[in-house]
């Protein structure tokens, strides 16, 4: 008996801070949240005062962008509905051919711990819609 009460105590020694040091990476990630949402916004050519390069981060809200809060709100939103913000008209989509003007913006950084670098302009409908769901990321193309 007395063996086992000493082996039982070993294993105990060894197991209990072997347990400690597996919990606290996961405690370690959970701290690490904010400041993880940055992305970089470039708008050019959209004829109406918004180009320039602007930084948004999330988690708390904030950077250079005119509206950090509502853009953030609206990547939560979107994402909450399984759309990705950031994903590109599919190949196989039947756009209208119409002329939404010269605006490009291109988005890149992190977003929920994935790469981001996507690319928008307003050269047929699909593009255009695209944009349009990504305000108030980027610039109102509207009156």
């Amino acid at each position: 008996m007395r063996v086992s009460t000493r082996l039982l105590g070993s294993v105990a020694t060894v197991v209990g801070p072997l347990a400690l040091l597996a919990a606290t990476p996961v405690a370690a990630h959970a701290d690490a949240g904010p400041g993880l949402d940055h992305l970089t916004i470039t708008v050019a050519d959209s004829d109406n005062g918004s180009d320039g390069t602007y930084e948004l981060e999330c988690s708390p809200a904030g950077g250079t962008h005119s509206d950090p809060g509502a853009a953030c709100g609206r990547l939560d939103e979107l994402e909450a509905q399984g759309v990705d913000p950031f994903a590109p008209v599919a190949d196989d989509a039947r756009c209208t051919m119409q002329y939404g003007g010269p605006a490009t913006a291109r988005v890149t950084g992190t977003w929920h711990g994935r790469a981001v670098d996507s690319s928008y302009a307003m050269s047929n409908g699909c593009e255009i819609g695209r944009w349009q769901q990504m305000e108030p990321v980027l610039p109102a193309t509207g009156p």
